[in-house]
């Protein structure tokens, strides 16, 4: 009996300074505030205070933890539970902004502008998401902090707790979230004509591919492998130029530099114009995409999901019914 009272209590102390803590916001919002911010520094005028009372807000809540939220450097960044306390402090932002209009708060308070954050993918960003965006800003007023990311890993950035919703290739479930199919990204592979009539004079073949240099976005990037095994059967093994950029990309495409899959809504008219070619005709790489999105009741999630789908319907390719 004696070993369950005293387990009891145990159980009970560990709520009650978690309670503590998971209260104690000002420490919360001087984490979130650095990681945001990058430095002590930058976060202290954010913030209003000395940076000496950041750094003891910080320290005080990571001796009562027993555990580091930030890693200290240039920049400054978070440890795992660090993103999670972040995570928190995001969504109690969020519930409290649909507060406001009932709250009696000052006008400074009332005024704040919320950010929210989303994890996308580069493509979807130089063509259709930049729509959605600005109209949720519009009707809302929020703020929007983008991260990004391939398709492929998006969805991770969620797992992890670092945005609350994310644009993904991935249809796999995400504890807390749920995801809504978007339609698909279309790409085309395609390279300038002076590229092709050098590299592909007598079309596209195993050998041809494999000599001409290629575009990646980055090393999860396998969109130029994918076209290739699929429309020609060819497992790729050719020179790569790393370009972390959609327009760079582009760019290096009508410079001549590389072949590269590019989103058709950017091909097209450099198709159109005769400065791009595609390697072969007619043959498109379509990637599904998903909003995976916190299942938190904030009215801006709501706005903003409503703002993507919206234009994802007019602007991706949608499924045949």
């Amino acid at each position: 009996m004696r070993r369950i009272v005293d387990s009891a209590k145990l159980v009970l102390l560990t709520l009650m300074k978690y309670s503590f803590i998971m209260l104690d916001y000002p420490a919360l919002a001087a984490v979130a505030c650095v990681v945001r911010e990058g430095s002590f520094e930058r976060a202290a005028e954010k913030l209003g205070i000395t940076p000496s009372a950041v750094s003891q807000r910080v320290r005080a809540l990571e001796e009562r933890l027993g555990s580091i939220t930030i890693v200290r450097g240039q920049p400054c960044l978070p440890t795992e539970l660090g993103r999670r306390l972040c995570a928190h402090v995001d969504q109690v932002q969020l519930l409290e902004a649909d507060l406001r209009p009932t709250l009696a708060l000052p006008a400074s308070e009332a005024d704040a502008p919320v950010t929210l954050k989303v994890a996308v993918n580069s493509d979807s960003m130089a063509s259709w998401l930049p729509e959605a965006a600005a109209a949720f800003a519009r009707s809302t007023g929020f703020l929007l902090d983008f991260i990004i990311e391939d398709e492929g890993v998006t969805a991770d950035r969620l797992r992890s707790g670092e945005v609350l919703a994310a644009v993904s290739a991935d249809p796999g479930t995400v504890q807390g979230c749920k995801t809504i199919p978007l339609g698909r990204l279309v790409y085309q592979a395609c390279c300038s004509p002076d590229f092709a009539a050098r590299y592909f004079p007598e079309g596209v073949t195993a050998d041809s591919l494999n000599r001409a240099p290629c575009l990646n976005f980055e090393r999860s990037d396998g969109l130029q492998a994918r076209w290739a095994k699929e429309h020609h059967g060819i497992a790729l093994n050719s020179p790569v130029h790393w370009v972390p950029s959609t327009f760079g990309m582009l760019d290096f495409a009508l410079a001549g530099m590389a072949w590269g899959m590019q989103p058709a809504v950017l091909a097209a008219p450099r198709i159109a114009d005769g400065s791009l070619v595609e390697l072969t005709p007619d043959t498109p790489l379509e990637v599904k995409l998903y909003w995976t999105v916190a299942r938190l009741h904030a009215t801006a999630l709501t706005s903003l999901t409503d703002a993507v789908r919206k234009v994802a319907k007019a602007r991706l390719r949608q499924t045949a019914p």
